[in-house]
């Protein structure tokens, strides 16, 4: 086994990461060793690159970075169960603690302790990664690799969505990166009347449209208003989706709400702002945050959906090999992207 591979690295507490040798992980009697094949980088891979307010006080310095990919499995515990040499696996990338109240009554998801890979602890962005084993997913033999990379942020947007019941409502979501077209994909798969997606970037409408989300806007050129009026909606937005961490976005959407309207909130924000609080308690509104995914719930309907012709190979717009990730996040500071996907081997 090799003592020393490639990684990339938050090395100094300033903007950029660093690719650099790192000792090969070690992997005890319960976890399970990955050869990363394929990762994703995620919105939250930016905001360590660029070292905002939000990553300072959150990612310790010398962390490897990265939480979405798929591999093989090259080595496996001593205790290791119903996992083989050579499975093709991704991973739920929250690691819980199991003892706390949340984590006894199954909600692991709401896990106070919750340790993220790539963000509190070793990440993907390596040759190797270990992982419990509690926490590995087998890729399917027709799900390829880098739809498997991207498991992570569908299940973001799986989440998200699905937060609420959908049929016949309508939808808006703010925030035309991946996950945002994915969640809009997916309500309208499942049976939503109105889904309407803005974002502030020309180049990601686009792609959106191409995607068939065909009510995707351009905000800096329609208000919410004047896009309510054109899609004949007369009362408000049932169900709002928040995906792009931007809080005008946000007090933007709780003044299109109707009135009992629900909000689930993804996006981060690199700071913090103000909220409208006497709008939402005169509108009843309700708020939920999302983090992550529900534990395992969320993976078994992702694949499930995959499976039976749920399609999101177009949202991966860019490939580059893992030497080349400067190349990659300058395109994802720029926002002219769908999913990247980083290649090791």
């Amino acid at each position: 086994m090799k003592n020393t591979i490639k990684a990339i690295v938050k090395n100094e507490s300033k903007t950029g990461l660093t690719l650099k040798g790192v000792p090969m992980p070690e992997c005890d009697d319960n976890s399970v060793l990955i050869k990363i094949k394929k990762t994703g980088i995620c919105g939250t891979d930016l905001h360590i690159y660029n070292w905002d307010e939000w990553a300072q006080k959150t990612v310790p310095i010398s962390t490897i970075i990265g939480h979405e990919f798929s591999g093989i499995v090259y080595y496996k515990g001593k205790k290791v169960k119903n996992i083989q040499i050579n499975d093709r696996v991704s991973a739920e990338g929250h690691i819980v603690c199991g003892y706390c109240r949340n984590c006894r009554a199954g909600r692991g998801q709401l896990c106070r302790n919750t340790k993220g890979i790539g963000v509190q602890i070793s990440g993907a962005f390596s040759e190797y990664i270990s992982v419990p084993q509690s926490n590995i997913i087998k890729i399917p033999d027709d799900i390829d690799d880098d739809i498997a990379a991207i498991f992570d942020p569908l299940g973001n947007a799986f989440h998200t969505a699905l937060s609420f019941d959908l049929v016949g409502e309508d939808v808006l979501i703010t925030g035309a990166g991946p996950i945002g077209i994915m969640a809009a994909k997916l309500c309208q798969t499942i049976g939503a009347r109105k889904v309407i997606l803005t974002d502030i970037n020309s180049e990601r409408i686009n792609l959106a449209k191409n995607l068939d989300i065909k009510l995707s806007y351009n905000i800096k050129q329609n208000t919410l208003e004047s896009i309510m009026e054109l899609n004949n909606m007369k009362e408000g937005f049932d169900i709002g989706l928040e995906m792009s961490g931007s809080g005008k976005a946000f007090n933007d959407m709780i003044k299109v709400m109707n009135n009992g309207g629900k909000i689930a909130i993804l996006g981060i924000a690199p700071a913090a702002f103000e909220v409208n609080w006497n709008e939402i308690i005169f509108k009843m509104l309700t708020i939920k945050g999302i983090y992550g995914r529900e534990m395992y719930e969320t993976w078994y309907k992702m694949i499930a959906l995959i499976q039976s012709g749920f399609n999101i190979k177009n949202i991966i717009t860019h490939k580059f090999h893992f030497t080349d990730f400067e190349k990659a996040f300058a395109i994802m500071q720029e926002g002219n992207c769908g999913k990247i996907i980083l290649e090791w081997s």
